[in-house]
């Protein structure tokens, strides 16, 4: 006979030998933890109410965001400025949750390859902005951003405003009858580049 004992139930030996049991065991436990951490902030007021003073994005402005997202400029700008030092002197404010409720999808962000625009809004003259889009390297010479001149030419889908908007209405953004209703006309033959431009210059200018 054996002097071992036959080990039953979940030991160690068990666990660490089952690629399978190993994976589920990992992907409850992650899980958890992430249930954890994020369902008390769905109760939080300071997570899920607007800042005071905080408007949905007007139509044109809204189109303006649909080009920032389909440009791809999340992906060297991040929107979320963090509560340390080094941050607030070069950005300004840190970044509340409140000033965020309204974005969906949000573009907080972690990649930089280009400067936080959270706080955005006004750092620059309209006029700033419109030749920094056509070609950044008028203005930054070293600057790595690709430009962006069809957006001058390039007229906003006017026609599609009032269904996204109406989309946006039913996870809780705060467009009315009126603001739906006129949407159409409010970007009619407005480019993309106003748009675009309309959309920066709001960015960051309701936390007072």
């Amino acid at each position: 006979m054996s002097n071992h004992d036959t080990k039953t139930g979940f030991s160690h030996e068990k666990i660490e030998t089952s690629n399978f049991l190993m994976i589920v065991l990992i992907l409850f436990t992650v899980a958890f933890g992430g249930l954890v951490e994020i369902v008390p902030l769905f109760f939080q007021k300071s997570t899920t109410e607007p800042i005071a003073g905080l408007q949905p994005y007007t139509a044109l402005q809204l189109a303006g965001r649909d080009i920032y997202t389909r440009e791809g400029c999340y992906n060297c700008h991040s929107q979320m400025i963090r509560p340390f030092r080094a941050e607030t002197l070069r950005y300004g404010h840190y970044s509340v949750a409140g000033e965020s409720v309204y974005d969906h999808p949000f573009q907080w962000g972690s990649k930089r390859t280009g400067p936080d625009l959270a706080r955005v809004g006004g750092k620059y003259s309209d006029e700033w902005q419109r030749i920094h889009l056509i070609n950044p390297r008028d203005l930054v010479p070293e600057s790595i951003m690709p430009a962006y001149p069809w957006l001058e030419k390039d007229l906003v889908g006017a026609e599609a405003m009032p269904s996204h908007m109406k989309a946006l209405r039913t996870v809780g953004v705060p467009y009315t009858d009126a603001d739906i209703a006129g949407a159409t006309e409010a970007v009619k033959g407005k480019t993309e580049l106003e748009a675009l431009i309309a959309y920066l210059q709001v960015l960051g200018t309701h936390l007072k």
